[in-house]
């Protein structure tokens, strides 16, 4: 069970997270909308409500492989096509401690198994008769010796169980209680989006879940774990959500994050042995890329990102964006003028419309 040595994971650390609407040329479909925050009512902003379009009908290949890369050598172990071939085998979702419940659910400390490791989390299941839909958040980064089980996401968290969505906050190996697995950092922690395909496959097992409504949704290196394992397991995910996320080409993260980190010099000197350096081998790197296999996904993606985001620049959004347009994909993209990395007042805007979009396509 599991990936076993050879196999390992592709998504960079990452710190933790204009009114046009149309459809493309191409036969995709993108939502865009633009919002700005009203100066009068703090936290209550006011944007135009985007419209919705048809589902495309015909992808398209520009700018993605002529066909899935292969290869007659195994693939690196921080690469897309490693994290493809993965045996993924979430199973056992167990409930511990209850704490933090509410009248509208309960709250439970929780693990799971998969990739022969235990993954903790912390799991809010809506009070009343399911099953319930369902959905994985996939947090932002936190530095491994300050993260606590359950630290982040709490609003989504509180906000989607009240709406009746059991939610399941994973802590990610070497995180909180997970399970340790000292190559994640020199296999560019793309055991993220192996835990959360496998927090997926667990809660299809789980009796309080509807199996077939199950979403993710990711916040900043999350949104990058979004990008991956809607790549890696598609159609796992009916709906997946990235909030101010990284970006999707691994090369940006990788001279972001790691390449001049101090802290993380001795996985950037692994890394840059195995792989050479992105400007040098440009078609190595893009191997490392969700976005390179954008072809295989299946589920419609909302991407949410604020102007002013001194973390992830919007930038790597507007990239994201057309890249999935060009592969066909039904692409949502909302932005927040003025909004920085965590988003402020235009959060419970964001959140109204991640729950409309995960009511359309959870059923």
């Amino acid at each position: 069970m599991g990936r076993g040595a050879t196999l390992a994971i592709s998504l960079t650390a990452v710190l933790a997270f204009g009114a046009c609407t149309g459809a493309t040329g191409d036969g995709s479909t993108t939502t865009t909308s633009r919002a700005t925050a009203s100066p009068t009512a703090a936290g209550t902003p006011t944007a135009a409500t985007p419209t919705t379009e048809a589902a495309p009908t015909t992808p398209t290949t520009q700018n993605t492989p002529a066909s899935t890369p292969t290869t007659t050598e195994p693939p690196d172990p921080a690469s897309i096509q490693a994290l493809i071939d993965t045996d993924f085998d979430g199973r056992n979702l167990r409930l511990g401690r209850e704490g933090g419940s509410t009248s509208d659910y309960r709250q439970y400390y929780a693990t799971y198994q998969g990739d022969g490791l235990t993954i903790s989390g912390r799991i809010n299941i809506p009070r009343g008769r399911g099953p319930f839909p369902a959905v994985v958040l996939a947090h932002g980064y936190v530095p491994i010796d300050e993260y606590t089980n359950g630290a982040t996401m709490l609003r989504e968290r509180d906000y989607l169980a009240r709406q009746g969505y059991v939610t399941l906050h994973i802590d990610y190996r070497n995180h909180a209680q997970s399970g340790d697995d000292p190559d994640n950092g020199t296999n560019l922690r793309i055991g993220y989006a192996v835990d959360a395909v496998n927090a997926g496959l667990a809660l299809q097992q789980f009796e309080s879940v509807d199996p077939d409504r199950i979403g993710i949704i990711g916040r900043s290196m999350g949104g990058g774990v979004v990008y991956s394992a809607v790549v890696a397991r598609p159609g796992l995910f009916t709906a997946a959500v990235a909030y101010a996320p990284v970006s999707s080409d691994t090369v940006d993260n990788f001279n972001k994050w790691v390449r001049r980190d101090n802290d993380r010099e001795s996985d950037a000197r692994a890394v840059l042995r195995r792989l050479g350096a992105p400007e040098r081998q440009p078609d190595t790197w893009a191997l490392m890329s969700p976005r390179t296999y954008f072809d295989r996904v299946t589920d419609p993606i909302m991407i949410h990102h604020g102007t002013a985001d001194e973390s992830c620049p919007i930038a790597w959004s507007e990239e994201t964006v057309a890249a999935l347009k060009r592969a066909g994909k039904k692409v949502t993209y909302h932005v927040y003028e003025g909004q920085r990395h965590t988003f402020t007042s235009q959060w419970p805007l964001s959140i109204r419309r991640t729950e409309s979009f995960l009511d359309a396509n959870l059923g």
